[in-house]
């Protein structure tokens, strides 16, 4: 291009002369050509926010922006809010707030934020939303990102760091939030190697078809420039990979066959200019559809084709628990309530499309990409390259939201291919289509159940059968199908029990891990039941719960004598709230109009970690001879703040202040495996190995200084201080010797939860931890035109001990934002809600007034106490708002979202049935 083609405009406040096509997106000119990696590209169609910037002082989606429009302008980007290393005053207040989890859409918030500040200083909870709403969050529930709007103006005094020993429990800022507000977190597509290659997917149109692909070389040749083309048959390993080894069924590259829509077949790679304008629609495929099966009943006929011919039918697999004689319970029961509900494939939705870099260091692969599993990465791209596991190196970029999906490969076999092939290095970034048709899903699952009580209210007997569709590929199906049954029965003594769970295979999206692995969905069924018993029973829904609630000493469903159990606690908490609700809802409905109040409760359980299955955590902790203290910490954060609580507990242990902390990893070359990020596994199951890990280093510098299990240790320089009382020792770190780490002083240390296998009846120990928690909800249903508005949701969670306040309650917030959606919005339709347009989400301006109770009861396995939170908070909400909704309106809601339609349609029978 021609010195007269540049285009000018101040950015950051320096004038820049960019040499590129007039029509081109702002947000690549941003990105590519300026660096300016903190303006993040979610969707390229103006729906997530995320790439929000600021033109002249307004503010606009960078994505939608041209170039050309841009000339002459004032741009200003996250980059251009901080002073040097100084945060503004946003972004402090960010920070200081947990506003920030995963990330990636903070630079959007930010920017969005600022530009209302700008036009009004002190602006009002109503004004902040609005200004926030065409920006989109998954993580975080909206509430911390309004506190911190409105907050910033008038910032507090700075909060001290918390002295050695007090880090548990305090609400310190988490340890990686820096760069995410200041805009400098590398996410998967912000890292480009030098020189890399574009990768783009050929993907199948259709959800089950033969294929053959034709003249590869003769379309190559017809390109604008030298490009390469990969396929299945250039794979050099075993071309199948899957998060369990034993139902490892899905290629990285489809070879004749696809299974689902969104499957790739081939890949392209080449000069990002060349690759990125490609119509791909042309690429020589011939497709031969067949007729897919779109659901678990169509899929269970015996005579249904079979989506893998290699299995017997297409059930995957089934779980189930038994206990008692719950035919002869129901049978006797003084009151019965039975129900089948539906709920729909839910999306992720994560902000960040899947992306990664490639390249060769050595002999090494080295992937960095966003992922929850590293080492699991590793050995599974290993092996589909047919590279021993210590030719592979992982590093997890930053993570864009995971919630589950992103516990599966994606991208990182494909990258890994074309490096391996063409010795360059390469980079991938979906796009949003890509991303949605090609991930997994939430189990869509239709379940039946029955359940029984005396007269007096108690639970005598539940039967529960459900079907889940797993989809094309097994991904985390099996967890589901035995997770489940264990889970059906809720927080509750249920002392006759029957529940099986199916994974059954279909032709629709392969359903992976979603926040609670089929929990959710069973505890909507289960809670709608016990209010139709409460009800037949003449009992306040609440004290319903409390009576029949697990308490220490009960047995689960699985024979499992339980300790630390919160339940009961939670509900007592919400008493009063619960209480108030009613009298609130019965005014409003005093009131002549279309609008009804109703009050809803649901409880949760959740066991922390594998089912019944191994489950260890590693933690690295050392001393330099420079004096700095480095916590291998592999568990990658997705943004439920496992970097900063694992490091608060080591800390502790340890006896050194957090600020003392350097956090390494994760990185499968420089960590220890932590395990996966998911079942809310990490703070109980890392933190333990973290806790064991500072303790056995204390023990250490006390064995070698000779003092007390009271001495205080300060680090000072290179020298470690020991104080007992009067009593001082000193460690001289340069003097020590360095091990293979550069350690002189260390420990490693790992865990592993005491579980036991389940037997052919379910019985046995599944999990060493559960967390509980219960939710009210307060809503108001619009009798005419069946529209659902939440106003407030109460939520009592036990944590066991809260690690960290802050970072807790955002994880309840956030939660609650993805229950709402399943429960009122959120459905994935193959072909039809492919982009964040189509499919929605809960923006800022849905979210309600949410309150947060923290309960602890410590666990006496948790490391001090604590328990996990992250998957639990989701799961009361959706029942809680359909119970919500009968009690406004008598609408039984069997299909899920409660679209306004079908709450009409379930408002009008319930009217015909009474």
């Amino acid at each position: 291009m021609k010195d007269a083609d540049a285009v000018s405009l101040t950015v950051n406040g320096a004038t820049v002369a960019v040499q590129s096509a007039p029509g081109r997106r702002l947000s690549d000119v941003l990105r590519s050509d300026l660096g300016l990696t903190g303006t993040k590209v979610g969707c390229d169609a103006g729906d997530c926010g995320t790439c929000t910037v600021l033109m002249d002082g307004a503010a606009v989606c960078a994505c939608l922006t041209p170039l050309a429009r841009a000339a002459g302008a004032d741009i200003r980007t996250v980059e251009g809010l901080s002073e040097g290393a100084a945060l503004s005053a946003l972004q402090a207040s960010f920070l200081r707030h947990g506003a920030a989890q995963c990330g990636i859409c903070t630079p959007g918030m930010l920017m969005a934020a600022t530009a209302l500040l700008s036009r009004n200083p002190d602006p009002e909870r109503a004004e902040v939303e609005e200004a926030l709403g065409g920006v989109l969050c998954r993580c975080t529930g909206y509430a911390a990102i309004v506190d911190a709007v409105l907050d910033a103006p008038n910032p507090p005094p700075a909060a001290a760091c918390p002295r050695a020993g007090g880090a548990v429990g305090a609400a310190v800022e988490r340890l990686d939030g820096r760069p995410k507000v200041a805009g400098r977190e590398i996410f998967g597509a912000d890292h480009v190697p030098q020189g890399a290659l574009l990768v783009r997917a050929i993907r199948s149109p259709h959800a089950s078809a033969r294929f053959r692909i034709g003249d590869v070389q003769a379309w190559v040749a017809a390109q604008a420039g030298p490009i390469r083309v990969f396929t299945a048959g250039d794979i050099p390993g075993d071309n199948r990979f899957g998060v369990i080894p034993v139902f490892r069924d899905q290629p990285a590259l489809a070879e004749s066959h696809v299974r689902m829509r969104g499957e790739a077949v081939a890949l392209v790679a080449g000069d990002p200019e060349i690759v990125e304008t490609l119509d791909l629609s042309d690429f020589p495929v011939a497709w031969e559809a067949q007729d897919g099966l779109a659901d678990a009943e169509t899929a269970k006929d015996p005579g249904a084709p079979q989506v893998h011919e290699t299995r017997p039918g297409n059930i995957l697999i089934a779980g189930k628990v038994r206990r008692g004689d719950p035919d002869q319970a129901l049978s006797d029961a003084a009151h019965l309530a039975g129900a089948t509900i539906r709920t729909a494939c839910v999306e992720h939705a994560y902000i960040e499309p899947e992306a990664g870099a490639a390249w060769m260091d050595g002999e090494t692969l080295v992937i960095q990409a966003c992922t929850q599993a590293p080492a699991m990465d590793r050995d599974d791209t290993a092996r589909v390259l047919g590279l021993a596991p210590d030719r592979v190196r992982i590093i997890p970029s930053a993570s864009g939201g995971g919630f589950g999906s992103k516990l599966d490969l994606s991208l990182q076999p494909l990258i890994g291919l074309v490096t391996l092939k063409t010795g360059q290095p390469c980079r991938m970034a979906y796009s949003r289509r890509d991303s949605m048709t090609s991930t997994t899903k939430r189990h869509p699952a239709t379940m039946s159940a029955r359940a029984g009580a005396d007269a007096a209210g108690r639970v005598t007997g539940m039967v529960f059968d459900g079907d889940f569709d797993t989809g094309a590929y097994a991904s985390w199906g099996p967890t589901v199908a035995v997770r489940v049954p264990v889970h059906a029965s809720g927080p509750y003594r249920v002392p006759n029990y029957h529940a099986e769970a199916r994974a059954v295979h279909t032709n629709g999206p392969t359903s992976g891990a979603f926040r609670g692995f089929g929990v959710p969905q069973a505890a909507i069924l289960q809670e709608t039941l016990f209010d139709d018993l409460a009800e037949q029973a003449g009992i306040d829904r609440l004290r319903f719960r409390l009576l029949n609630a697990l308490r220490d000493g009960d047995s689960s469903v699985c024979g499992q004598v339980l300790h630390g159990v919160g339940i009961h606690d939670c509900l007592t908490a919400l008493q009063d709230p619960w209480t108030e609700a009613l009298e609130a809802a019965r005014r409003v409905n005093g009131r002549s109009g279309r609008v009804r109040r109703g009050v809803g409760i649901a409880s949760c359980w959740y066991g922390c970690g594998n089912t019944a299955l191994p489950n260890p955590s590693t933690i690295r902790i050392g001393l330099t001879p420079d004096g700095r203290l480095c916590l291998h910490q592999g568990a990658t954060d997705i943004g439920q703040g496992a970097n900063t609580v694992i490091a608060q507990i080591a800390a502790d242990a340890l006896g050194l202040p957090l600020s003392d902390v350097t956090l390494v990893g994760p990185d499968t070359a420089l960590t220890p495996d932590c395990g996966k990020t998911s079942a809310s596994r990490q703070t109980v199951i890392t933190g333990k190995a973290a806790l064991l890990a500072g303790a056995a280093l204390r023990a250490r510098v006390l064995a070698l200084t000779n003092m007390g299990d009271g001495a205080a240790l300060a680090l000072e320089g290179r020298r470690l201080v020991v104080r007992d009382g009067p009593g001082q020792r000193v460690i001289d770190l340069a003097a020590l010797p360095p091990d293979a780490h550069g350690y002189v002083l260390a420990a490693e240390e790992s865990y592993d939860p005491p579980t036991r296998p389940l037997d052919e009846n379910g019985q046995g120990v599944p999990y060493a931890v559960y967390g509980y928690g219960a939710q009210v909800v307060e809503l108001d249903v619009d009798m005419t035109l069946g529209t659902v508005k939440v106003r407030r949701i109460t939520a009592a969670h036990d944590l066991g001990r809260a690690i960290n306040p802050m970072l807790a309650k955002g994880q309840i917030e956030g939660g609650i934002a993805q229950g709402l959606g399943m429960a009122l919005m959120e459905e994935y339709i193959p072909g039809r809600t492919e982009n964040l347009h189509d499919y929605l989400i809960p923006t800022a301006g849905d979210m309600p007034d949410i309150r947060s109770i923290l309960i602890e009861k410590p666990d006496p396995e948790g490391p001090m106490g604590a328990k996990g939170l992250g998957e639990h908070v989701l799961i009361p909400t959706a029942p809680a708002i359909l119970n919500a909704i009968r009690d406004a309106s008598g609408a039984r809601i069997t299909r899920l979202p409660a679209l306004p339609h079908r709450v009409l349609a379930a408002i009008r029978a319930a009217s015909e049935g009474a």
